[in-house]
């Protein structure tokens, strides 16, 4: 059967709202643009975005940064991370979390993950005792979480302070609890094919009030740590503010301003998010061919991306699949590539973090497929990808490795 070419984009985001526009023009029109640029008795937008953040998250405090990337930097600091200092993150993940490893000087020590991609809590216990690392930078790679009831009894008894890379989480649960409130911190990003977008931009959230204070400075707070909308009390900032390096990596107003009405509407995109995912989840599991990750009863996510595996395809195979979709306009990405392609990448393209063997983890990623799910996409649309995807595997799948 001659199935109609996909011509939906797969970088095309919803257009800002209205009212985030007209909040945006505001702040143009009154030249403040920088975060802490108010009006003596104002609330500058970023002030209120850490407020309504925190309040959102469920966290006693928020900072505003310029990226997800800034913001994992900054909490690694703000941990105590020391240069040259192990610091513990998945094997599977995105560039940017070994990278925010690498930039404060330390060592990523990767993890192997399980087949539902998400971190291996067995031989994370292993290398933690191996290497004596005291931090675990947890990235939930495309929004799969481990059973973090587990985690967080095992980050207590190796003594770990846990960061957690929720770029793909915000807004999923684990067991009623918001991903992010697991460990020491949360990081996420408002970057463009994010939940949130300001096309780049970060926010950092925590309990902890020194920590936070670290954060704050490290932020580039310039002294004005009191014109935050969800820090701690001055008192907190009396030695820290002289004792922390400034690392300019705001977020400023115009951004704010951009992400406070989409966090109004988040729960409603996450409802359509997830009616597309689950769509495709089913239509694509109903294929022998192909296996889709285990979704606890536990875990909330949070279905902006899915993935899938073809267990035993040759490389061959999985190169021929990710062609013959992009002939008819579906853009698969397939994490067993020798070398990056744009977003994707492994382990074996991260020579920063030093050759390490992942045998189980290579085995995984060989057969792995991924693709986005931008709300453009109506549920039409995601009917005429499964088609296009089942068809293809159908006639691909049968290639292994001899």
């Amino acid at each position: 059967m001659v199935r109609p070419r996909f011509t939906g984009s797969f970088t095309q985001q919803p257009s800002i709202p209205d009212e985030a526009i007209a909040a945006a023009v505001a702040v143009m029109r009154s030249g403040r643009l920088h975060r802490y640029n108010i009006a003596t008795g104002e609330e500058s937008e970023t002030m209120a975005l850490e407020r309504e953040y925190a309040s959102w998250q469920g966290s006693r405090y928020c900072i505003a940064v310029a990226s997800g990337g800034q913001a994992m930097q900054i909490a690694l600091r703000a941990a105590g991370v020391l240069p040259q200092d192990a610091v513990l993150t998945n094997g599977f993940t995105l560039a940017p979390v070994p990278g925010a490893i690498a930039a404060v000087g330390c060592s990523p020590i990767l993890i192997e993950i399980t087949e539902d991609m998400v971190i291996d809590l067995d031989d994370l216990a292993v290398k933690a005792r191996q290497t004596g690392a005291r931090h675990l930078l947890l990235s939930h790679m495309r929004g799969h979480q481990c059973d973090m009831d587990r985690l967080v009894r095992l980050a207590a008894d190796l003594k770990l302070a846990v960061i957690e890379d929720c770029a793909h989480t915000m807004g999923a649960t684990w067991n009623g609890r918001r991903s992010g409130a697991f460990g020491l911190a949360g990081c996420f990003s408002t970057q463009t094919y994010k939940h949130l977008n300001s096309g780049e931009g970060g926010l950092l959230t925590s309990d902890d009030a020194e920590f936070i204070a670290r954060a704050t400075i490290l932020s580039g707070s310039y002294m004005l740590y009191e014109r935050h909308g969800a820090g701690p009390g001055k008192e907190t900032f009396a030695d820290i503010r002289l004792d922390t390096p400034n690392m300019s990596a705001r977020m400023d107003n115009l951004r704010a301003a951009l992400l406070r009405p989409q966090l109004r509407m988040i729960d409603e995109s996450i409802r359509a998010w997830n009616e597309r995912h689950d769509y495709l989840a089913r239509r694509l599991a109903a294929c022998s061919s192909i296996q889709m990750p285990h979704r606890p009863d536990a875990e909330a996510y949070v279905g902006s991306s899915i993935q899938f595996l073809v267990p035993g395809i040759s490389s061959g195979a999985a190169r021929e699949i990710v062609d013959r979709l992009a002939e008819v306009g579906v853009e698969l990405k397939w994490f067993g590539a020798e070398q990056p392609v744009g977003f994707t990448s492994d382990h074996h393209s991260w020579r920063y973090a030093g050759a390490q063997s992942l045998p189980i983890t290579d085995a995984i990623l060989s057969g792995l497929f991924d693709m986005r799910l931008p709300l453009t996409f109506s549920l039409e649309d995601c009917a005429l990808l499964a088609d296009h995807i089942l068809d293809t595997v159908a006639v691909l799948a049968s290639k292994c490795d001899a």
